[in-house]
């Protein structure tokens, strides 16, 4: 009985020892190694540097703009708002009056700002992720006429501006990185009246 039990006991060990050491070790191991070959910016997160080379933000992680001579982000309801360790969407259904209270406060927020009209969605609700770096061209062009008042330009400049970096999609609706829209501001005349830019 012992000598049965050892005899099968040995194979056991040696394939769990095999399996470990191979998906454990080596498979990670080269699935990284072809991630830096072949992806290197998407496999070191996307980021996005300034001029002087200093990372200022990642394609595909928002982060929260706001100030008045940038384009906003969605609403996050992840940590403190885009906090990637606390990626996550509210959970708030439609009759949670908390998420009628907050999207209301949001509402009062962007007509505060000037924008009038029918509200796109993305402007007062949450990504279920809570992380999502893009929005509508509909929610940026809401906000056209606050920056181009802020930064003294004319808001057709503003509006050919996020034109011009709205990017369709094959699985989902046409969407403007607002990171690449905020860095792409700074090129626009700037006036020597506009806000210090606060983000």
């Amino acid at each position: 009985m012992g000598k049965d039990f050892s005899s099968a006991l040995r194979p056991a060990i040696v394939m769990t020892v095999l399996f470990a050491a191979l998906l454990g070790i080596a498979y990670p191991l080269a699935m990284t190694g072809l991630g830096q070959a072949i992806f290197p910016s998407q496999a070191n997160g996307s980021l996005v540097r300034d001029a002087q080379g200093k990372v200022v933000g990642s394609t595909v992680v928002g982060q929260a703009f706001t100030g008045d001579r940038y384009f906003q982000t969605r609403p996050s309801a992840a940590g403190k708002g885009y906090d990637g360790l606390s990626s996550s969407g509210s959970n708030l259904g439609p009759a949670s009056q908390a998420l009628v209270d907050r999207v209301k406060a949001d509402v009062a927020k962007r007509r505060g700002e000037g924008v009038a009209g029918p509200l796109p969605a993305d402007l007062v609700t949450a990504s279920g992720s809570g992380l999502d770096p893009d929005l509508s061209p509909a929610s940026a062009l809401a906000q056209a006429p606050r920056i181009a008042r802020v930064r003294g330009v004319a808001v057709e400049q503003v509006r050919n501006l996020v034109a011009k970096l709205s990017e369709g999609s094959v699985l989902g609706e046409e969407h403007v990185n607002v990171l690449a829209l905020n860095q792409a501001l700074g090129a626009l005349p700037r006036t020597a009246a506009a806000d210090t830019p606060t983000r």
